[in-house]
């Protein structure tokens, strides 16, 4: 008998062991994923070099990634740790808070104030910021920059509480906006208006704003900007309980619970140029009947927002690529308006990527008293076949101050300044883009001057 009992449970096991095997014979391998990233695809035998000597490695990733039922085993083990035990099955990417709310772990160090930024990257972000302003408005064209609070900044109290009583009294978002204001960037403050609002206007079980918090962002930003556009602060719409957050989706991709969402009646009227996915695409080009040209560079928060900036301009170009490639677009799309939305928990971002764009070059000799050096570390002169070369190098430790701005001189005589990044491990360096057609085929001189 006991004999006969081993036996059942060993087949049992083999047969709980082979589903996932036996469910690609009878529904396929698993093509689509709910949990916000991208599956592994299956990999090949040879390489350029030959044979893939990692094929079995990437065969085990692809199998974790498509084999039958995985969707609703993770679910069930989401359910269980979630439901059951009140932790996250995705510890590393989602947070379970309380009354079924839940958060993206990534915003945590903001809400703790682990990841504060220097003040020469303080510097960096918010100068950059200023650098495109310049060169933007220098093109007949507005500027504005804006930042997406983070859901556990504006919503705080349904966190588990050994997270809750950890916040810290600084973070990047309040520690750049005093950068902003002296290098003068037209910034929108979103965190205080949204901040202000009585009802919640984020979802509870994803990142990001519902439409109503996106319709305010948008109401914000155009008319910091001057630009003619609809209000929907009064406008009529209707609640559906339909929506899917992406946090409840990674969490439990089988047994997603629908929340309310905002629907406007009439809804922001606009048409997309080019087929679209979703709003998440990389690139998105619109049309309306309003007036002026936008180029936005976003990230997710814009997937809400889109609709409403969209209708809001005749013609706009959304953007979530980086660098910014900011001369080719404002002169492809004839830009009338530059608009950059950062999420909060991406501010770092702002001081390690220059945009591509020309240098801002000086005329008017107020370097010209610089002390200026060959001695730039790490030199390097980039050029892809587009109209404009990176040079970009290290600075020295020691050799520049907070706020310290960066110039290179061309050949002698040409001088611009050079946008300043954050290379991490500490170290700063500098980004410029200069017009190919300026450099010599035989080689050319940089000096660098810091003020």
């Amino acid at each position: 008998m006991k004999k006969k009992l081993k036996i059942g449970l060993i087949a049992l096991c083999v047969f709980l062991c082979a589903v996932p095997l036996l469910g690609f014979a009878v529904g396929g391998s698993r093509e689509t994923s709910s949990e916000n990233r991208e599956l592994a695809a299956f990999p090949s035998l040879t390489t350029e070099d030959g044979l893939n000597v990692n094929f079995l490695d990437e065969l085990g990733d692809w199998y974790e990634d498509h084999f039958a039922f995985r969707s609703e085993l993770v679910t069930a083990y989401g359910l269980i740790t979630g439901k059951v035990f009140a932790t996250s099955a995705q510890e590393d990417s989602v947070i379970v808070g309380t009354n079924g709310w839940l958060y993206y772990k990534d915003a945590l160090p903001d809400y703790q104030g682990t990841n504060l930024l220097t003040d020469r990257q303080l510097f960096d972000a918010a100068h950059t910021l200023a650098m495109i302003q310049t060169y933007v408005e220098e093109n007949g064209a507005s500027f504005a920059f804006t930042i997406a609070p983070n859901k556990m900044t504006l919503y705080p109290e349904n966190l588990p509480y050994y997270y809750s009583g950890y916040r810290s009294e600084e973070s990047n978002l309040q520690n750049l906006i005093p950068w902003l204001e002296s290098e003068g960037v037209n910034y929108v403050d979103l965190y205080t208006v949204l901040s202000e609002q009585d009802e919640v206007l984020y979802h509870a079980r994803d990142s990001h704003w519902n439409n109503k918090g996106a319709a305010l962002a948008s109401d914000t930003i155009l008319t910091a900007l001057g630009q003619e556009h609809v209000d929907y602060g009064d406008a009529e719409y209707e609640i559906r309980t339909d929506f899917i957050g992406d946090l409840d989706e990674m969490l439990y991709p089988s047994a997603e619970t629908p929340e309310d969402e905002i629907y406007y009646d009439p809804e922001p009227e606009f048409t997309y140029l080019t087929e679209v996915e979703s709003n998440y695409d990389a690139k998105i080009y619109t049309e309306s009947d309003s007036e002026g040209s936008l180029v936005m560079y976003r990230d997710s928060f814009c997937n809400a927002l889109l609709p409403f900036m969209a209708e809001s301009y005749g013609n706009a170009y959304f953007s979530r690529g980086i660098p910014y490639q900011l001369a080719t677009d404002m002169a492809t799309n004839s830009a009338t308006t530059v608009v950059v939305e950062k999420a909060e928990r991406f501010i770092d971002e702002l001081c390690q990527n220059a945009p591509v764009m020309p240098g801002l070059l000086i005329l008017d000799g107020s370097t010209d008293d610089l002390e200026y050096t060959e001695e730039i570390a790490d030199l390097t002169e980039e050029n892809d076949g587009t109209a404009y070369t990176k040079i970009s190098g290290t600075l020295e430790e020691g050799s520049y101050e907070t706020d310290s701005q960066i110039y290179i001189r061309l050949n002698d005589y040409i001088v611009y300044e050079a946008f300043p990044v954050s290379l991490g491990d500490g170290k700063e360096g500098f980004v410029l883009y200069v017009p190919s057609s300026l450099l010599y085929e035989d080689g050319n001189r940089y000096e660098l001057g810091i003020s």
